[in-house]
């Protein structure tokens, strides 16, 4: 349970409910809820067994607020750590033990009635009925593992909830009523394994969600008074300084200070690579220090970090139910009442209107009735959208909804933002081209002086070039900017230009091979014309920067924003999944467009684009080729965001316009996570849809067999309500399994 948050008067608590784990359970819970005064809002996670309650303190308690949970037959778990006991502790819960007592005393009442039958004597007469050794085991087994069925069908019929407890509690009570036994005590302890298993089975799926809540730890060393403190994680505060040694968890997101390490920063990111960190880099709680000591300034509220963000925005992923939820709920709606109905007239007509037996035909009934349950069913939907957008946030995709899970599973179309999302969305030189008689040190030292005092992107990316190169670059004066042409400085003594080709035309230079203009100057590179070389460059899509003096030239830089080594992949890799057409958005001219959309393969490219012009071509695109996904990096593409069916944000951690602003956000600066989230959300589609149908089809089936003596009331358990609940959730499970590298070729 957190501590309540005040907001207008009104205050918010999370209470955790750990058997409330479907939606039927969370059905009843709401019937308790609306009934009582003070309480203005709920939001109930039956996959994660948690209710977030506001009301007025001043209307009414949080203790009443716990006691109307628990009226609807659910415990309220007030210390969280016992709410997250490992699924295997389910076995040996008082449940557990009960269930195992009465299965013994199934067991040996059926060895006594079927087997041992000599010991079967009649034992002391209960209310003028004759109880046998046998009788009184199975009873005793009734009792045992019956009585918290009866209990929560109770609960039940009290919240007119016409549930699988109520439909097993008036089973398991009409069997023993006329005498079943054998069939009473069958139903009660194979409907408590069942929901044993299905209890643990969803507290498996409940685990993911626990790892990434157990990624923070719980304490942090700072550094208060020139000595190290140990302190709870809850009380750091913005500008502490926090110290992480090797092989420590990082507490907050910070700024790092002092020292350097690598960081393992896949919890967040989903990246498998440590990333090397240095003062002013960003590091993000619950990351792994791997290898150097490092002092960081905390500058985000524990509270509110973007291992915190995943963690809220997983846990109320399943507060707004998908298409398929709703056509669920809507159809058990139905489905279960006129089971029920059936049931009842297998069991009444039969015997009445035919005089055929009546035992029999009640069999049958009692039998149809377990059908009606349609637990299986219910729970196909959720349980998948909590295992896939689980296993996506450990894969660093944080996928805000299932809704949008399911969304991404069908979009036929992707249109990316260029600069960020296919680019690196920093200009870097990728030409070199030097005229006769110059070096490539001449060519960037020259051209990284001149361009230092520069504060066009160019100037930063010819020195970063330069640096690379390590060249060393000489001082440089009398800085002049050439608006609109280039800049021009004075180096060791001489001036030196670095700008548009026309900068050098107007000095008197024609490009091309031992090319001269009316002045006689000579302009030739080692075998490729300098005018080649910048139409070819041009031709690229890339900026030329040409450098020289007034009398000679040193050669030609071509200065690009270069396109992602993984956005190639990208692309491909989603064309082999058969999504078409891959579009490219981007505000670049034409000339850029074309080069990075033949570079990269994408169907088609539309530039010039304004943020407004965006939209309307999100908008063109969903009207041609319907549902659209639209990836950017979240802050200038908003508006193309919000307007796709689903909106994909490029290195969301740490960015809380990003994280707020899409649908699905990619934590790491990896575009190759995108066909593993359309390969993911596609099979998630295919498990619900396989979930719905099985469980229909076994039901129908088991339905139709029952009026025939085909199937019994073990059968009906056992197939139509344990095993199909435990495939549904194992068929779900299988998202966990799945990762980036599964969809990469």
């Amino acid at each position: 349970m957190t501590e309540p948050q005040v907001s207008d008067g009104d205050t918010t608590t999370e209470l955790s409910v750990p058997g409330m784990d479907c939606p039927s359970c969370a059905g009843k819970v709401e019937k308790r809820l609306d009934g009582l005064d003070g309480v203005s809002g709920y939001a109930l996670q039956p996959t994660t067994g948690t209710a977030e309650v506001t009301y007025d303190p001043e209307s009414v308690s949080e203790n009443e607020v716990v006691a109307s949970i628990e009226n609807a037959g659910y415990g309220v778990v007030r210390d969280e750590s016992d709410a997250v006991s490992p699924p295997s502790e389910v076995w040996t819960s008082r449940r557990g033990l009960l269930t195992w007592l009465g299965a013994s005393l199934l067991t040996a009442g059926l060895a006594v009635e079927f087997v041992v039958t000599g010991v079967d004597v009649p034992i002391t007469p209960l209310a003028s009925v004759e109880i046998s050794v046998a009788g009184a085991l199975l009873l005793a087994s009734v009792a045992v593992t019956g009585l918290p069925v009866v209990k929560s069908g109770y609960y039940s019929a009290r919240s007119l909830s016409l549930d699988i407890d109520l439909l097993m509690g008036a089973a398991i009570l009409s069997a023993t009523g006329v005498g079943l036994y054998v069939e009473a005590a069958t139903l009660a302890v194979l409907f408590s394994i069942a929901e044993l298993l299905e209890q643990y089975s969803m507290d498996k799926t409940r685990d993911s969600l626990r790892e990434l809540v157990e990624l923070s730890p719980e304490e942090a060393t700072v550094c208060r008074g020139g000595d190290e403190v140990t302190v709870p994680v809850s009380e750091l505060r913005v500008g502490d300084t926090v110290v992480v040694r090797p092989g420590e968890k990082i507490p907050a997101d910070g700024v790092v200070t002092q020292g350097g390490t690598a960081v393992d920063e896949s919890p967040i990111t989903g990246e498998s690579v440590p990333v090397d960190k240095e003062g002013g880099d960003e590091v993000y709680a619950g990351t792994l220090n791997e290898s150097g000591y490092i002092e960081l300034e905390v500058d985000t509220d524990p509270s509110d970090t973007t291992l915190a963000r995943i963690i809220e925005l997983v846990q109320a992923a399943g507060s707004k139910q998908t298409e398929k939820e709703k056509f669920v709920d809507n159809f058990a709606s139905y489905y279960t009442p006129i089971v029920v109905a059936l049931a009842v007239l297998t069991a009444a007509v039969p015997p009445l209107a035919l005089g055929w037996d009546a035992l029999t035909w009640f069999v049958r009934g009692l039998t149809l009735l377990v059908i009606a349950c349609p637990c299986a069913f219910v729970i196909s939907t959720p349980v998948t959208v909590a295992s896939g957008v689980t296993s996506a946030a450990k894969n660093g995709v944080l996928i805000k909804g299932g809704s949008h899970l399911e969304a991404m599973g069908g979009v036929g179309t992707v249109a990316f933002d260029k600069t960020g999302t296919l680019t690196k969305g920093e200009l870097t030189v990728t030409d070199t081209v030097l005229a006769d008689g110059a070096t490539e040190e001449d060519l960037l030292r020259h051209a990284a002086a001149v361009e230092e005092r520069s504060e066009h992107p160019i100037g930063e990316a010819v020195a970063e070039a330069a640096d690379d190169a390590e060249v060393c670059i000489p001082s440089a004066s009398d800085f002049e900017n050439l608006a609109g042409k280039g800049v021009r400085a004075t180096v060791e003594g001489t001036r030196y230009y670095a700008g548009k080709p026309a900068l050098f035309e107007e000095m008197g230079f024609g490009f091309g091979d031992r090319a001269t203009d009316g002045g006689g100057k000579a302009v030739e590179d080692r075998g490729v014309g300098i005018r080649k070389a910048v139409e070819e460059i041009q031709g690229q899509g890339k900026t030329v920067v040409v450098v020289g003096t007034e009398e000679r030239l040193l050669g030609v830089l071509g200065v690009a924003d270069e396109v992602r080594p993984e956005a190639r992949a990208a692309v491909d890799n989603l064309h082999r999944m058969g999504v078409e057409p891959l579009v490219m958005l981007t505000g670049d001219n034409e000339g850029t467009a074309r080069a990075v959309a033949d570079e990269l393969g994408v169907d088609e490219y539309r530039s010039e684009l304004l943020p407004e012009q965006k939209v309307e071509a999100v908008e063109q695109l969903e009207a041609e080729h319907g549902d659209v996904a639209m990836v950017g990096d979240g802050v200038n593409d908003a508006p193309a965001l919000a307007a796709a069916t689903v909106g994909v944000a490029m290195g969301a951690a740490g960015t809380d316009t990003a994280i707020e602003t899409a649908d699905i956000a990619l934590m790491g600066d990896d575009i190759t996570k995108l066909p593993y989230l359309y390969g993911l959300a596609r099979e998630a589609n295919n498990v619900i849809r396989q979930n719905i149908w099985s469980s229909l089809g076994v039901k129908a089936l088991l339905a139709v067999g029952v009026p025939f003596g085909y199937v019994t009331v073990a059968v009906a358990v056992v197939v139509g309500d344990m095993g199909m609940s435990l495939g549904v959730t194992g068929n779900a499970m299988r998202l966990s399994r799945m990762v980036p590298e599964d969809f990469l070729r």
